[in-house]
């Protein structure tokens, strides 16, 4: 018996359980080939400790190691050195682990009796172990003796802190990585909502740590975290399970599970979950720590179907053909294999199906890793042994880890090389279990992860998960968006639908984007559609009537100044104080021409014109008509001191300048301080309505106003004259039109300040016809009838008549005929000399004239005809512009 195998006897266990053979170079492995181990106490209180739950898989990790090494020595890549291995069982277990290790340190001390006449080399490096638990413990105690472990499975990312691990290597990537492809698939199929369970270890605990800041990233979370004992022999192991299965089912909205926990775990769980209906069919992913066992369910005879979908993260895979080959080859005579008692002891069980029950649990990625660690040790002895004989000058730990950290070593025509954390970030398969009629395919690859881009490339379209989803809430369509809900995690958040002119374009959009301009969107919208503009436009119904009505009366007015212009030194032109009334007609032409801006899509110009005109051409037509109502009362009703006086004053056209001055002041100010412009608003149907904006409404006011007050002034003046003779109606016709005027414009002020929209503009519109019309009619349309119907009335003979008649049906005393002075254009012309009125006549009678003949002629003869021939005097008497 051997220093070692005593040492091991002391410690309470047998090394009748390993893997030797002899060489020059010794490498030490260290395989999990029992999951877990089982302790008992005797008597004397001594701990036995029995490793069971025997893995194949594992099993045929070691394989992959002696055959890698016995590669190396056939082809003789190290000249004449040849490599021995010692390869013990971990046991799933880190205690077991610590008493293995032993062995390797044994070999190495010089300074134990136990060892003092050993012979064998030492132990110059250990590949394994497959658990980072493990591979924490034992990399420290191996630094004792400098001696770098190299595994092929331990991913936990403490391992990478150089000042605590300084002598571990490995040669897959580190679960950081394997955390960010995880988050990446999830984020692919957009499962925002899962579950976790992990192991309570090294590795459980940093990855889940890790997948959390990955995902919290892309906006996934966790529904719930379950987190097991790492011991399959915990007493607590079972209560765990129930509780995560417990998780898993009150969670109804988590479809995908993610596993970091050992693959026999998986057997116990999937054992108990799968009893419950509303279990099944979920989505797992599998780190990779079981994410190629298929024994998680060939155990219990349970279907893939009877699980749902599983996914697997898998270490960079390897070529397996010549190990298969190997496996192929392999002696199934269990007595060939007395060096070791793991693969003897399998093929006293299985007999001879045991080549194929190893080659059922090849793993592409045990194969890839171990056989990447031998590489390294090879090429790492090579550049050490290349100038030195290292049979009589052997390697020390030391240098052999320091030689490893600097080489570059080659497999299947690439070249790879440890990172100064020691590590190897090969990259990552993603795996998707298929079932077959005899197995399950645990190697069908479904897409790569590359380390060094951080992204997937999916190789193959075939999925099972298309119509699984995983969330805490249901998308949100687009025209909704995220929001929080109080107490909650961020995926659990409600919809709220987007405002008007606002969107989301996407699913699960956190905020809604406001519609750019001249666009806008109602409530839910997922896009912004072009808002149309609104006027009035030419072609609306409404406006067309406007503009006929304003074309008839411009035509209207057309007609009646030609009809003037014809009969220009007629008495009814002439009594009409004919300059006066073209300058009138000139006035409502253009105001007619005013209600043309109203209309149409507004501009600048436009704004600020159809006010300036509008006031302007009204103001310039009532300044007319004020100055007619003028002079009808000063020649019939006025005081003679007053008469006087007037007479000096009365300068009709500059009375007419004076009023446009103040009107022209007034529409100065408005466009110097504050001129109409061009303004918008959105309409209840999302238009955009484009109208003129008046801006100062008091210089508004003050334009309609300034108007009003000369209309007042007009209508005062023409409501005294309403009595006048026939002849000179214009008073009463004058009245008239300011009356209309004045309810047209009452009117005009609450339903301009009611009325909305692109009407707005036809409410002036109509005022301003309804005003010009009355004008139109009142003045001229009872004028041009005589001219061209009554043109017996239209006669020197008939005003004079008329005239007398008046004068006579009103006769009375001095003062009151004072009162009844005659606007008569003609008059200086037409009435006879005193002369001949002194053998005064009958008044005139007509069938056919306009005027009625007065039945008091008799009485007027009867009284005084003295004060009836001064009357006719004060007629001859009124100055020329008077009767022009």
């Amino acid at each position: 018996m051997t220093a070692i195998e005593l040492f091991l006897i002391l410690l309470g266990k047998y090394l009748v359980l390993s893997s030797t053979a002899d060489g020059d170079i010794i490498i030490g492995g260290l395989f999990p080939i029992h999951e877990s181990v089982t302790v008992t106490v005797n008597d004397d209180g001594r701990e036995n400790r029995t490793c069971d739950r025997f893995s194949t898989a594992r099993l045929v990790h070691s394989l992959i190691m002696v055959h890698a090494l016995e590669e190396i020595n056939q082809e003789r890549e190290l000249g004449n050195l040849t490599l021995g291995y010692l390869i013990l069982d971990s046991c799933g277990d880190v205690t077991t682990a610590l008493i293995q290790t032993q062995a390797f340190m044994m070999r190495n001390s010089n300074n134990r009796q136990a060892c003092a006449q050993q012979s064998s080399p030492p132990v110059l490096v250990v590949i394994g172990d497959y658990y980072s638990e493990i591979s924490i413990s034992v990399t420290g105690q191996l630094h004792l003796e400098y001696i770098p472990e190299i595994s092929y499975g331990a991913t936990s990312g403490f391992l990478s802190d150089k000042t605590r691990f300084p002598s571990f290597m490995r040669t897959v990537p580190q679960d950081d990585h394997q955390a960010r492809a995880i988050a990446q698939i999830l984020d692919h199929y957009g499962w925002t909502w899962v579950g976790v369970v992990a192991t309570d270890s090294e590795y459980g605990r940093y990855i889940t740590e890790r997948l959390w800041h990955h995902a919290t990233k892309k906006g996934i979370c966790f529904a719930f975290v379950s987190v097991l004992p790492d011991a399959l022999n915990d007493e607590f192991l079972e209560e765990k399970i129930n509780s995560t299965i417990k998780s898993i089912i009150d969670n109804r909205n988590v479809s995908v599970i993610i596993s970091f926990v050992k693959a026999y775990c998986m057997i116990d769980i999937f054992g108990k979950l799968l009893k419950y209906p509303q279990a099944r069919g979920k989505v797992w992913l599998a780190s990779d720590i079981w994410s190629q066992s298929p024994e998680v369910l060939s155990s219990q005879n349970y279907k893939l179907s009877d699980i749902g979908t599983i996914f697997g993260i898998t270490l960079k895979s390897g070529n397996t053909t010549k190990f298969e080959r190997y496996l192929d080859d392999l002696d199934e005579n269990p007595n060939h294999h007395e060096n070791n008692t793991f693969l003897s002891n399998f093929l006293n069980e299985h007999g001879t199906n045991s080549s194929e029950e190893l080659k059922k649990l090849i793993y592409p990625y045990a194969v890839f890793s171990i056989e990447l660690a031998v590489k390294a040790i090879a090429q790492a002895v090579k550049n050490l042994c290349t100038n030195r004989n290292c049979k009589r000058q052997p390697l020390q730990p030391l240098e052999l880890r320091r030689a490893l950290r600097k080489a570059t070593f080659y497999m299947e025509e690439k070249s790879y090389s440890f990172d100064h954390h020691g590590d190897l970030n090969s990259g990552y398969d993603i795996i998707l279990w298929k079932q077959t009629q005899d197995s399950l395919d645990v190697n069908n690859i479904l897409a790569y992860y590359s380390i060094e881009h951080q992204n997937l490339t999916f190789t193959s379209q075939e999925t099972q998960q298309g119509n699984v989803t995983s969330r805490c809430t249901d998308s949100c369509r687009p025209g909704y968006r995220k929001t929080s809900v109080t107490g909650q995690p961020g995926c659990c958040y409600q919809c709220e639908p987007c405002a008007e002119n606002q969107y989301s374009n996407s699913n699960d959009s956190e905020t809604c984007h406001p519609c750019k301009e001249n666009y806008y969107s109602k409530n839910t919208s997922s896009v912004c559609l072009p808002r149309k503009t609104d006027f009035l436009k030419w072609g609306d119904v409404y406006l067309i009537v406007l503009l006929s009505f304003t074309s008839l009366g411009a035509v209207l007015t057309i007609v009646v100044g030609i009809i003037f212009l014809a009969h220009w030194n007629t008495p009814v032109v002439r009594s009409s104080v004919g300059p006066i009334s073209i300058i009138l007609l000139l006035s409502l032409m253009i105001t007619f021409t005013s209600v043309i801006l109203f209309g149409g899509p507004p501009n600048s110009y436009q704004c600020q014109a159809r006010q300036v005109v509008f006031g302007l051409s009204f103001t310039l037509c009532v300044s007319c008509i004020m100055v007619k109502s003028f002079k009808i009362v000063l020649a019939f009703e006025l005081d003679p001191v007053i008469q006087s006086v007037l007479k000096k004053l009365y300068k009709p056209y500059l009375i007419i300048a004076v009023c446009m001055a103040g009107q022209v002041v007034i529409v100065t100010m408005w466009l110097v301080h504050g001129p109409p412009y061009i303004d918008s608003e959105i309409t209840q149907d999302n238009m955009k309505l484009m109208f003129c904006n008046e801006k100062l409404i008091p210089a508004f006011g003050a334009m309609l106003v300034y108007i009003g007050l000369l209309a007042l002034i007009c209508f005062g003046v023409a409501f005294k004259g309403r009595k006048l003779p026939d002849s000179y109606n214009d008073a009463k016709f004058i009245t008239f039109a300011m009356l209309i005027y004045f309810i047209s414009w009452i009117m005009f002020g609450p339903v301009y300040v009611n009325v909305t929209g692109k009407y707005l503009p036809a409410v002036e519109m109509i005022v301003i016809l309804i005003s010009a019309y009355g004008i139109l009619f009142c003045q001229f349309f009872t004028k041009c009838y005589i001219i061209l119907c009554k043109k017996e009335a239209n006669t020197e003979k008939a005003f004079r008549c008329n005239i007398r008649n008046y004068s006579m049906d009103h006769k009375g005393s001095e003062d009151e005929l004072s009162s009844n002075r005659v606007e008569n254009p003609t008059l200086s012309a037409s009435v006879e000399s005193q002369d001949n009125w002194n053998s005064v006549t009958p008044p005139c009678v007509s069938s056919n004239s306009l005027f009625p003949v007065s039945n008091s002629w008799n009485n007027v003869l009867e009284n005084n005809l003295k004060s009836t021939k001064k009357t006719l005097q004060r007629y001859n008497s009124l100055p020329p512009s008077l009767i022009k």
